[in-house]
């Protein structure tokens, strides 16, 4: 299984290839379109401000490539975010790959959230194996209402969706190669063949 991690200069690629080593993957950190479309999963990390990863993806050529893709592609934290069709964050538009608003927590709230969260209204490949309430690690100051796409939700102040799924694209807004033993499986799950399997049955 070869994982293409998208480098470009906004993600911490390193904790998340070093997850994946751990189950096996063969791991690329790249932003060259070819060693990405081979690639049988994708990763779409992010750390850092939206408008100034967008810019970055543009100046890439990425942000015309990462909508197109036909394989298994997984966006975490900020990831998911641009994944979403605009931001509140800097006011911009996204991948528009769910179409769906990136809000900042409302005023007064301490920002970022940061720390341990449960999980819930479970659904879709992603969470195959886990409980109800499993236990995520998040850092992020703006959020995903809930919303259809949800493929699970939390609560900080109010609830909102934790994961987003469309077709072969997911997202999460926690951090997995952070998250202990839940964060574990919902890396083994998203690169496992039942993935594939599930695209097929919707």
């Amino acid at each position: 299984m070869e994982v293409a991690i998208i480098d470009y200069g906004a993600g911490n690629v390193f904790s998340v290839a070093t997850a994946l080593e751990r189950l096996g993957a063969r791991v690329c950190i790249t932003r060259e379109e070819k060693a990405i479309r081979r690639a049988d999963r994708v990763i779409f990390p992010g750390v850092g401000q939206a408008e100034a990863a967008m810019l970055r993806l543009a100046e890439t050529g990425l942000e015309e490539v990462i909508p197109t893709l036909g394989q298994p592609v997984l966006g975490i934290c900020l990831g998911m975010q641009l994944m979403c069709r605009h931001s509140e964050e800097g006011q911009v538009d996204g991948l528009g790959i769910f179409p769906l608003e990136v809000r900042r927590f409302p005023a007064g709230m301490k920002v970022p959230h940061m720390g341990w969260n449960t999980l819930s209204e479970l659904r879709g490949p992603l969470f195959e194996g886990l409980p109800e309430e499993a236990w995520m690690y998040f850092v992020h100051s703006y959020y995903v209402p809930e919303n259809d796409r949800a493929a699970a939700c939390t609560c900080y102040g109010l609830r909102f969706a934790a994961a987003l799924e469309h077709e072969n694209f997911f997202g999460c807004q926690f951090h997995p190669e952070k998250s202990s033993v839940g964060g574990r499986r919902v890396l083994e799950n998203f690169l496992s063949k039942n993935i594939e399997k599930y695209r097929s049955e919707q």
